[in-house]
């Protein structure tokens, strides 16, 4: 062998260690477009995470802290409802009952209706509507005795709605409840009237009544429009009293405003009662908690939807209180006699963790507190959450799962994101916030539409500012050539 053909193929050879040590010089780094956002928001690298790996490749593109134990928010949502998934099968569904202790004789019960639930997470007013008309239907005029709230198939800890932010009327801090009905929230409508706002309650509310102290906001209609309301609730003579003060621009228009002032018994009772009288039955009791008792019987039922269908709006919208009730469903066990025993958060979290070692995924960092994300105990790491997206993309379920996540550009949380980009269509990507927290999980396709799980946690407290790094990384991968050498990735 010549010296000039030795010099060359010397050449050759550091060639290809210049090209391996580029394609693996990113499991250290972050593309320079991510540094450039990070530092324009002022967020250091060492208070993010990152992973980014083809679903078929077998090693990552991008492996930044990932090992690091930080709060995913609602990304958070992607354990829950992927175990409830291939758990339960994305058909489970749930069932809500009226039960009866004696027959009806001429339209009269002399005694007590049961209503019992099981968890639904979305047993809304129409769920609700339909099954007290089938009561009607069915003969029942007057109730003389009681109608009874069977909430026995949840055993939980009451709960502080204004434990996690000082917001207990907001709705996604509403607790899990085995009969959450209409997410026991009640929606108004706000509208402009001749320089004064007006409030209308849509969902009835026996004993609930609507004082409005409004004003007439100046201005454009600001992005946070809801802060500038208050509500107080003033309990008045056995009744209710909900006070609306703040300002309210007649530039936003007509708007939909969804709160919680109730406590659950309340709730149920003002929702159930008026639903009653609307349908022309009589109540000469009262709406309590209790249970189904024994030798009662099954007169009709509501069974939700599938599964599948509340993981699309737990993933899209993320729906916090939907989550917990999913949470919550994986904590029922079942007894020898096929009956499921009341559903326990520490139940929950055992079965989660018995279920990702079942699929090999060990995730020593893991802390599930409710399963929703709304949490600051909640920990999890970027390589976990990327193992977890690799092992959902070869499960039966995927395409349910996918399905779930926001559209960037398109629909759910990332609807208003990356419109015009290379990504708009082509990335489904949960998203996560909380003060100090923003995140993204999800599924990218490159520019020759190779799949990508993508991971990014942020846990500083300029968290906020981060979503234009978010939005780069996502960037970056759709613009990416599967066949190209990875660019030179940056350190901080």
């Amino acid at each position: 062998m010549s010296r000039f053909h030795s010099f060359h193929q010397t050449l050759r050879r550091l060639a290809g260690l210049t090209a391996l040590l580029a394609a693996t010089a990113h499991a250290d780094g972050l593309p320079p477009e991510v540094m450039k956002a990070l530092k324009a928001a002022q967020i250091p690298a060492n208070q993010v995470a990152v992973v980014v790996q083809p679903v078929e490749a077998a090693a990552p593109l991008v492996a930044h802290q990932a090992s690091r134990a930080m709060n995913p928010a609602s990304v958070m949502k992607l354990v829950t409802t992927y175990a409830a998934l291939d758990l339960l099968g994305p058909a489970w569904t749930w069932t809500t009952g009226l039960w009866l202790d004696t027959a009806p004789v001429d339209g009269i019960l002399n005694g007590n209706l049961y209503l019992r639930g099981n968890g639904d997470p979305r047993f809304a007013i129409e769920h609700l509507s339909t099954l007290l008309r089938q009561a009607r239907t069915r003969g029942i005029r007057q109730i003389n005795g009681d109608i009874v709230l069977d909430r026995s198939a949840f055993d939980i800890p009451g709960i502080d709605p204004g434990a996690f932010d000082d917001k207990p009327m907001r709705p996604y801090n509403v607790g899990p409840n085995a009969l959450l009905l209409n997410f026991q929230s009640i929606r108004f409508t706000l509208q402009p009237d001749n320089g004064r706002p007006r409030v209308l309650m849509e969902t009835p509310s026996e004993g609930l009544r609507v004082d409005n102290r409004l004003q007439a906001g100046d201005g454009a209609c600001a992005s946070n429009w809801k802060d500038l309301i208050q509500t107080r609730l003033i309990p008045e003579n056995g009744r209710a009293r909900l006070e609306f003060t703040g300002t309210y621009s007649a530039l936003c228009g007509e708007r939909s405003l969804n709160m919680a002032p109730l406590t659950a018994d309340e709730h149920a009772n003002g929702l159930i009662r008026a639903l009653w009288q609307e349908l022309g039955g009589q109540l000469a009791g009262s709406v309590r908690a209790g249970n189904v008792p024994l030798g009662a019987r099954l007169f009709t039922q509501h069974e939700s939807p599938p599964l599948a269908d509340a993981v699309r709006d737990i993933n899209k919208f993320s729906n916090n209180v939907m989550a917990r009730q999913v949470f919550l469903t994986l904590g029922a066990e079942s007894g020898r006699d096929g009956q499921l025993t009341a559903a326990q958060p520490e139940r929950a979290r055992q079965r989660i963790g018995q279920w990702l070692t079942g699929r090999g995924l060990r995730f020593p960092e893991l802390e599930i507190e409710n399963g929703s994300g709304l949490s600051r105990r909640e920990r999890i790491s970027a390589g976990s959450l990327n193992r977890l997206l690799l092992d959902a993309w070869k499960n039966p379920v995927m395409p349910e799962f996918i399905a779930s996540l926001p559209i960037v550009g398109i629909d759910g949380t990332m609807k208003k994101r990356l419109t015009n980009g290379e990504a708009s269509g082509r990335a489904h990507i949960k998203t996560g916030t909380l003060d100090g927290v923003k995140t993204a999980a999800g599924y990218a396709l490159d520019a020759q539409g190779r799949r990508h799980a993508v991971t990014f946690l942020i846990n500083h407290p300029r968290a906020a500012l981060g979503g234009p790094a978010i939005d780069a990384l996502i960037t970056w991968v759709a613009q990416r050539r599967s066949n190209e050498t990875p660019p030179a990735l940056v350190n901080d």
